[in-house]
């Protein structure tokens, strides 16, 4: 490893001006290498820019006025991005996350340099890339430069590709401990909805959950089931909780018998523990965890999603609120599309019925399609449960009124004509 008094140097040594740099999002940040690229950013960049593709942001790293000499990009402006893209700065790829390794590996999505955080080497000298699969294994085969931090609280977890030292360009260790998530209470009606949607989830169930405090507080009222399993994209803390009371035992989800199989890791310490070496958990690539293949094999494909806003015939808008970018497309279509096509499947998007004051259940998004009514499934609020699979227009109307707040409901009956005409139908009796 090379002294970390001569990161700067080496750093500059290795990056391009005009280079195009990736590494793991959330608590996969490698935090010693990325503060080390922003101290030193006028002079890697020189008289160009870089590009940094950095999805959904766990630290304090990337900020605003870094735009003076990086090109901020993502799929996901999520976390502590979001002020990236508050202040104009992020451009969005508004793409299905599953189609990001293929991007990729032809080229179109440009990967020069990647940053890697990764744990101590096992008995054979192999790094483990620790709390993330996700995208990197398909940016590191395209790389012209990879560079790693060692650090001793990443996990060595199963599953996925493994790095020998002579494959770095540099590797140094790690002067930070891994990032921890922001923790707080669940809601009174995020515990609300979270009843709604565990009260649909039976014993054999696969799991899929977005992050936050509402998947958390379902994971948390899943205790008494049996036999669930887990394919997802992130896994949280909740996760070991329900390994431990014995409920996911992934033995009845129809591939991946007894492994809990997710992307990336976005839990703390205790998360961390239960990882390391254990061959009850794989994190593979997006290529395998967003697969619409993979995903229809599931048994019982519970795929649990966020919104922004749902209007009154099942379109999503996950990206933008108040015309600021602060989610992404990600992976709930490819999830909820799974889900639909899994036997006994359930594409579930969960959302408090209003913000602010403001209503959610909306009768027409203020920001994009992020998820077409096509594959609207279950919307749930507080106040209960919409499935809208199988119906028409007009009675999707009614059930997401129904969902909504009840001071809302009046002025969502009053514009749900127009809202069928924009549809190009009128209202029908329910």
């Amino acid at each position: 490893m090379q002294a970390t008094q001569t990161l700067a140097a080496r750093l500059r040594s290795l990056i391009r001006p005009g280079d195009t740099l990736w590494w793991g999002q959330a608590m996969a940040e490698p935090l010693t290498l990325t503060r080390a690229l922003v101290k030193d950013r006028h002079a890697l960049a020189g008289t160009d820019r870089l590009t940094i593709f950095a999805s959904y942001g766990s630290s304090d790293t990337l900020r605003p006025e870094h735009a003076d000499v990086f090109d901020f990009g993502g799929c996901i402006a999520g976390g502590t991005h979001r002020r990236l893209a508050a202040a104009g700065v992020f451009d969005v790829y508004p793409g299905h996350y599953s189609q990001v390794p293929d991007l990729i590996r032809s080229g179109t999505l440009a990967v020069d340099v990647v940053l890697v955080q990764v744990s101590a080497p096992d008995a054979r000298g192999r790094h483990s890339l620790g709390l993330i699969q996700e995208y990197l294994p398909a940016a590191l085969a395209r790389a012209r430069v990879v560079i790693g931090e060692v650090n001793p609280d990443i996990p060595w977890t199963c599953g996925g590709i493994n790095l020998l030292a002579e494959e770095f360009d540099l590797l140094i260790e790690a002067e930070h401990p891994p990032l921890e998530p922001e923790r707080s209470e669940p809601s009174p009606v995020e515990l609300a909805i979270a009843r709604h949607v565990a009260a649909r989830i039976e014993d054999g169930a696969t799991l899929q959950i977005g992050i936050g405090k509402l998947p958390e507080a379902v994971l948390a009222l899943l205790h008494d089931r049996r036999d669930l399993g887990l394919h997802s994209g992130a896994a949280g803390d909740g996760i070991v909780a329900l390994a431990e009371s014995g409920a996911l035992t992934n033995a009845r989800k129809g591939r991946d018998l007894s492994v809990s199989v997710a992307g990336i890791l976005m839990g703390g310490e205790r998360l961390r523990r239960w990882a390391h070496c254990n061959p009850a958990l794989a994190l593979r690539g997006t290529e395998y965890t967003h697969d619409p293949a993979v995903l229809a094999s599931l048994n019982r494909l519970v795929a649990i999603n966020g919104a922004i806003e749902v209007d009154l015939t099942g379109q999503v808008n996950a990206e933008v609120a108040g015309g600021i970018y602060v989610g992404g497309v990600g992976g709930s279509v490819d999830f909820l599309r799974g889900a639909a096509r899994s036997k006994g499947g359930l594409p579930i998007v969960a959302l408090p019925s209003t913000v602010k004051g403001g209503t959610r259940i909306v009768a027409q998004l203020s920001g994009p399609v992020s998820t077409p009514r096509c594959d609207a499934g279950l919307i749930v609020t507080e106040h209960g449960i919409a499935d809208l699979r199988g119906q028409p227009l007009s009675r999707r109307v009614q059930r997401m009124i129904d969902i909504a707040a009840p001071e809302h409901r009046g002025e969502l009956e009053r514009q749900a004509e127009q809202a069928l005409r924009h549809c190009g139908m009128a209202r029908r009796p329910t």
